[in-house]
């Protein structure tokens, strides 16, 4: 006894016919406003950082690293666990810095820069969204592929580079997140060397030269992200016919 082949509910078809449509225009928007946006705010800010102000010069490097090795902080004479319930409040960025250095080989302290943290802070968040962004356009293009079949296949061969591109693109972003963590274990290696040797100038001067090769690899950063988004806004927008309609006419060529 043969079974009837099954098919999808009108009702779901439809649904997820408007669910692509809205993919589409949401991916579309991404493409002729937020992507070309962005290239103009990031522009804005690389050029604003050649001025002394700006968060990202380097001269901000001399006035926000402090080498200081200070002393441990007294020690409490309160019972232990009310010194316990007192520190269990939170840190910055719901990171705890209340960590308890009595048992600590050295129990000394050093500081971290602030001002780093906040530029981390902001690339990080530009990375995000550039990578939130980019699963918007590759989503569309994905549910824009036609069914495979032979011949006329040159649109699809087109929707596959701009995906390996968008694909690129969301490898770097995850790259230069990566930043902030590459920068803190490097310079709580440099700070455990001052803290070990107090009288070697050397480390101190190296945490100084650390701090402000940080704000140039920031800067530069900036320069990655917007040309990211310059190279994909150029080849989305040159492409954009046979990404939308890649069974069209294939005498017109990918560039």
């Amino acid at each position: 006894m043969s079974t009837k082949p099954l098919t999808m509910d009108k009702k779901l078809k439809n649904e997820l016919d408007e669910f692509r449509e809205r993919v589409r225009i949401e991916a579309e928007k991404v493409v002729f406003e937020a992507f070309p946006q962005k290239i103009l705010d990031l522009q804005k800010i690389i050029e604003s950082s050649y001025q002394t102000s700006s968060p990202f010069h380097l001269s901000q490097a001399a006035r926000t690293t402090d080498a200081t090795v200070y002393p441990p902080p007294s020690v409490s004479a309160e019972p232990e666990t009310k010194k316990r319930k007192l520190d269990s409040g939170g840190g910055m960025n719901g990171v705890s810095t209340t960590n308890d250095a009595s048992r600590a080989k050295n129990p000394a302290r050093m500081v971290g820069n602030k001002h780093t943290v906040a530029l981390h802070e902001q690339l990080k968040r530009e990375c995000e969204t550039m990578a939130e962004l980019c699963d918007k356009v590759k989503l569309w293009i994905n549910l824009s592929m036609p069914r495979i079949e032979d011949g006329d296949n040159f649109g699809v061969q087109i929707q596959e580079d701009v995906l390996s591109e968008i694909h690129r693109s969301q490898e770097s972003a995850y790259n230069l997140r990566d930043a902030a963590r590459q920068d803190y274990l490097t310079r709580g290696k440099i700070c455990s060397k001052i803290m070990k040797y107090p009288h070697l100038e050397d480390y101190a001067l190296a945490l100084k030269e650390h701090d402000e090769k940080q704000l140039y690899i920031a800067r530069q950063n900036l320069y990655d992200l917007r040309s990211i988004y310059a190279v994909l806004t150029d080849m989305l927008h040159k492409n954009i016919e046979k990404i939308r309609t890649p069974k069209g006419n294939n005498a017109s060529t990918m560039y």
